[in-house]
């Protein structure tokens, strides 16, 4: 963080998870230890979020798309960014430096602008079991990503969302942030 006077800002990378409706968990834990946050939405994440309800929680529009040359940006920088809920494809694309989106591009970024990542994978454990899988969280640790410790819930039967730990991201990246408790 630069500027003393301005609270941390957190960037929310949202996939499409069945969970992901959720997210307004994650950001009242960051709100509550005076963070501001911002959601940028996977294009296939947006049909499951209550975008106005986010909107009006974080005083900032989802971002899914890249802004055109010359308009403003919509979010503060990031002092920290969580992917939360990760899926199977986001976590793959993100370890194999694939950029092919906003929420892509800005996870792939932060690894060479050094912002603090974290990610709270959201997977069934047939696709946990894959290799390129295992090779991507292994990747995704060795460039310095916090890894969650969600264990993967059986095919087609959703992970409950009970045991989906939403503040662990905040947990996660608190260390990294100045002034910042758990």
């Amino acid at each position: 963080m630069t500027d003393p006077q301005r609270k941390p800002f957190l960037y929310v990378v949202v996939c499409a998870a069945g969970i992901a409706d959720d997210v307004g968990k994650l950001i009242t834990a960051a709100q509550e230890r005076n963070w501001d946050v911002g959601v940028i939405a996977t294009p296939h994440a947006l049909p499951f979020l209550d975008a106005p309800a986010i909107e009006t929680q974080t005083g900032f529009q989802i971002r899914s798309a890249w802004r055109s040359p010359g308009d403003d940006r919509p979010l503060p920088p990031a002092d920290a960014i969580a992917a939360v809920p990760a899926t199977f494809n986001t976590v793959n694309k993100w370890a194999a430096g694939f950029a092919d989106n906003l929420a892509l591009a800005t996870l792939c970024e932060a690894y060479g602008m050094g912002i603090p990542t974290a990610v709270l994978p959201y997977v069934n454990s047939a696709l946990a079991a894959h290799p390129a899988y295992r090779r991507s969280i292994s990747e995704l640790r060795e460039m310095g990503v916090s890894i969650g410790s969600y264990e993967p819930h059986l095919p087609k039967a959703g992970g409950g969302p009970d045991r989906f730990h939403w503040e662990e991201a905040i947990q996660l990246l608190a260390p990294h942030i100045r002034n910042q408790s758990v």
